[in-house]
């Protein structure tokens, strides 16, 4: 057996004490969390607040009437002073973007909404989107706390507690209006598996419109 030396020794404690700190502050940061089961997905029943966002650019938009109608959408919600729980959601939105292509920015809309309106400013969203987004059609949002508020209840993701949020994702069609919500780290496959099925009956209901109208 090799000997381990006094400098591996104290790397090894430096690890160890590292590791305690990193869950001492998970844990710490969201004693309030209630933990999910993976995967777990239900039907959504959701309410677009009428209210003016700003997204990550500073432009004012209203979610459903520019980025939701006529999309398929993914939607996300995070806080850029969250280090546990909200970068690995904003990991999986990134791996969503990467693995639906050129499709994001055309016909799906990936969506992050801000719980934290009061320091996610457009440009602190701007400086985080950085590290998740590789490419269009991702929109970071934040607004007023008012504003936050009307569309988090909407969507069925208002806690009033930063520390008591749960990992949530929403995927839905615009159109159609079938939402189905994601609970917990969902693998990013079967996120991208339920646009492409939100795509799939778009493209059985314009077909069947077509056959429809020909019909004698």
């Amino acid at each position: 057996m090799k000997h381990i030396t006094s400098r591996g020794l104290l790397s090894l404690c430096l690890l160890a004490v590292s590791v305690q700190q990193v869950l001492a502050h998970s844990a710490d940061e969201h004693a309030g969390h209630t933990a999910p089961a993976s995967n777990t997905q239900e039907h959504a029943q959701v309410k677009f607040a009428n209210v003016p966002l700003l997204d990550q650019n500073g432009k004012t938009v209203r979610l459903e009437q520019d980025l939701v109608q006529d999309k398929i959408v993914v939607i996300s919600f995070i806080y850029t002073s969250c280090t546990t729980v909200c970068p690995v959601v904003s990991s999986i939105m990134g791996k969503v973007q990467k693995q639906l292509g050129a499709r994001v920015g055309n016909e799906v809309q990936l969506v992050s909404i801000s719980i934290d309106p009061q320091r996610d400013d457009p440009k602190r969203l701007q400086d985080y989107a950085r590290a998740f987004q590789k490419g269009p059609g991702w929109s970071w949002l934040t607004g007023s706390p008012q504003s936050i508020n009307e569309t988090l209840k909407g969507l069925g993701s208002f806690s009033g507690d930063l520390k008591s949020h749960q990992p949530l994702i929403l995927v839905g069609d615009g159109n159609s209006r079938h939402w189905m919500r994601y609970y917990g780290f969902t693998d990013p496959t079967v996120l991208a598996k339920e646009v492409e099925k939100l795509s799939g009956q778009r493209t059985h209901a314009k077909h069947t419109a077509i056959a429809m109208e020909q019909q004698p």
